[in-house]
């Protein structure tokens, strides 16, 4: 690709965005994936996968803090996590940055993510990886949570491709089953789920799917500017009601025992507690029951 070049985002056949080239860094195929870094002129860094924008340095905060502080804030106590693909860094990154939590667990089938993450997104996982709390496995997420122990994570946080490709064994019975298996009984799973304007298939699957092995399902929603087409939802199931409900105080005051109130730049308390409260055009595709909060009807 030369400089000064276009690349265009390939994740929908009629509609996408496109990214002006500064300087590309580095193309590979991995054995499971296309992996591009460039340095764009507006978002810094950015990552595709198989031609699909996967996180760029200018608005990963946004994605990375939702799918890390809102499940562990909504917890209140988790202690182990196990975090599936997020292969940058970024999400390791969040987890580590709550002092209660003892032990994060990453899973990443590809091992290239891993290492040119490491060598042209070092801010993203910043000292993550040399974090002593932090387990890095390069593996396949499906493998590990057949094989882990019952109860032995308070929460699971899948930062997954969508479900096509080396991503599409994460959104099966089996994998949901065994989240179920391995969650302590107040535990909790996060996945992400798409933009619902153009994906809503794969909220509506994906909700469906998890409700059959874990009861108290729903979603929240996040606005990041490169997913395009509105909001991302995150797909969020617990083992306990009322995680999707907890007061805006009870948040806050948990974000300073964890230690992260006042270092996001997207989360708050309040952000965290609206998340939930879904627009009717999200809300329809949730399983009926979800909770009366999260579906706006």
């Amino acid at each position: 690709m030369a400089t000064n070049s276009w690349i265009n985002e390939t994740l929908y056949p009629t509609w996408g965005q496109r990214f002006l080239v500064k300087r590309e860094l580095a193309r590979v195929r991995s054995d499971f994936q296309d992996i591009v870094i460039f340095e764009s002129f507006n978002h810094g860094c950015v990552m595709l996968l198989d031609g699909v924008v996967q996180i760029t340095e200018g608005d990963e905060f946004v994605y990375q803090e939702m799918i890390t502080h809102v499940p562990l804030l909504a917890h209140g106590c988790a202690t182990n996590v196990l975090i599936i693909g997020a292969g940058d860094g970024g999400v390791l990154r969040r987890v580590l940055q709550h002092t209660t939590v003892a032990k994060a667990v990453m899973v990443e089938i590809d091992g290239e993510v891993i290492r040119l993450a490491k060598e042209f997104l070092p801010n993203i996982a910043g000292d993550a990886w040399v974090d002593p709390r932090a387990d890095v496995v390069v593996g396949d997420g499906i493998d590990y949570v057949r094989q882990a122990p019952d109860a032995s994570f308070d929460v699971i946080i899948v930062d997954s491709t969508d479900p096509i490709g080396v991503g599409e064994v994460l959104f099966t019975d089996e994998f949901y089953a065994n989240c179920a298996r391995i969650l302590t009984s107040g535990g909790l799973v996060v996945n992400q789920c798409g933009v619902p304007f153009m994906q809503h298939d794969e909220l509506s699957e994906t909700s469906t799917r998890r409700a059959k092995f874990i009861p108290h399902v729903g979603a929240y929603v996040a606005a990041v500017p490169t997913y395009v087409g509105g909001f991302m939802t995150l797909g969020f199931a617990a083992k306990q009601p009322k995680l999707d409900s907890v007061p805006v105080e009870t948040i806050r005051a948990r974000a300073v025992a964890a230690g992260i109130a006042g270092i996001t730049h997207y989360w708050t308390p309040e952000i965290h507690v609206s998340a939930f409260h879904l627009p009717p055009y999200i809300a329809q595709h949730l399983p009926r029951g979800s909770s009366s909060n999260i579906r706006s009807d």
